[in-house]
């Protein structure tokens, strides 16, 4: 991998009035990004593997990919610019004629709950990374005040 991106995980989601407050990060880090109720409520279901009765959109592009022998290679979330996450989808196709990636611009709730549903992996930009606030305290402060009833773990 390349050293301008760093791996993170989904280290809880946080219901708040704007949306969901999806932490990501490492052992070095944890920053916030908020995704609407709807996505966060996705996220949360890929990441515990319940079962939908019908296949939900991310659910569908996942088939769809598995149709045309496309897999999901990473996700990146690349930048912050005017308070937006932006995000790029990698995705690799191999057929007879041989491997080819393909980088898509994506919401960042959007590509989370692809890799979620699919345990794919993530990454930050070194850059990006670099730049948030560390919000690992608030985190562990959140699970400390809800025991028993703490943030979604990953």
């Amino acid at each position: 991998m390349k050293k301008d991106v760093l791996p993170v995980q989904i280290r809880g989601l946080l219901p708040a009035n704007s949306g969901v407050a999806l932490f990501l990060g490492n052992d070095e880090k944890v920053f916030v990004i908020q995704v609407e109720h709807n996505m966060g409520a996705v996220i949360g279901m890929a990441l515990r593997g319940a079962q939908h009765e019908r296949p939900l959109t991310h659910d569908l592009i996942g088939h769809i990919f598995q149709g045309f022998g496309i897999s999901v290679e990473r996700v990146v979330i690349t930048e912050l610019r005017n308070s937006t996450y932006f995000a790029r989808l990698i995705l690799k196709q191999e057929n007879e004629l041989g491997s080819k990636l393909v980088e898509l611009d994506a919401r960042p709730s959007d590509c989370l709950a692809i890799a979620a549903a699919q345990k794919r992996p993530i990454f930050v930009t070194t850059t990006l990374f670099q730049t948030v606030e560390d919000m690992t305290e608030v985190l562990k402060r959140i699970g400390d005040e809800n025991q028993g009833e703490e943030p979604e773990q990953t």
